[in-house]
Parts: structure tokens; sequence; C-alpha cells
């Protein structure tokens, strides 16, 4: 068994392995689904479970699988995991529900119609319209 000083050493000498940062990805996902709920310091449990691979991919690799791991795993399980405003991945206390995850295309295509007639973004968009239905609803 090598040590970790030793996969250093053969990663500076450019002996690394090859891995796809999709299935890099596709590896952190399924560890962090496994995690118990609570868990903190996620990237870094999740790092040291995929073993070999987590130790011989560059950490430009590592952060972008991360990133993309944090975003799929947001979609997939939105009852357990939540981004927050600078993006980290959380774990859903329950304070956040969702009721509808999924908009259907044609809403989509009409939200980003209506933002480019309206010269403004959908995020203000739905702002105002939140507004407006808290306001006629009482």
């Amino acid at each position: 068994m090598f040590s970790r000083r030793v996969f250093a050493d053969m990663r500076r000498a450019g002996m690394g392995v090859a891995v796809s940062r999709a299935k890099l990805s596709a590896a952190m996902l399924e560890i962090l689904v496994q995690l118990p709920t609570g868990s903190t310091n996620l990237k870094e449990v999740v790092v040291r479970h995929i073993g070999l691979l987590g130790q011989m991919a560059p950490s430009r690799d590592i952060d972008d699988a991360w990133d993309q791991t944090k975003k799929k795993a947001v979609n997939l399980h939105p009852e357990r995991f939540t981004l927050d405003a600078r993006k980290s991945l959380k774990w859903n206390d329950g304070t956040t529900k969702v009721l509808d995850k999924d908009i259907s295309p044609a809403n989509f295509k009409k939200l980003n119609e209506l933002a480019r007639t309206e010269g403004c973004t959908v995020n203000s968009i739905v702002a105002k319209a939140i507004k407006a239905y808290k306001q006629n609803r009482g």
C-alpha cells in the first residue's frame, strides 16, 4: 500500500490518473447521499471517501466536480440539500420546503420572453409577481 506522500510525489511527477470530472462528480454524489444528515465539512468528507480518485486528481478537477455535485444533489434531493446564498451546500433542515421544483417549459419560455420585452431579468419579474400576489391576497 502506498502512502499519501508517495501519491503526492507521483502526482507532482506528472503520473496522475486521468479521471473525468463527470466520473469524479458521480462518485462524489454517490458518497454524499449516503452521509448521515447533519454531517459537517461535506466536501472534505466526500473527497476523503472517494479514496484513490481524490488523492490522484488535481485540485481544480476536484473543485469543478464538487461544484457539479452540489448542483446535482440539490436538484435530485431537494428534501435533503440546499444551496445558500454563497453556493455552499447545506443540509435542508426543514425550513425550505420544496413544493414544486420544476417549471414547465412553456412557462419558462413565457417568463424569458416577458423579461426580454420588459428589458429586465426573470428574477425581477418573479419578485414583482410575488409582491403583487401578496398585496392582492391580503
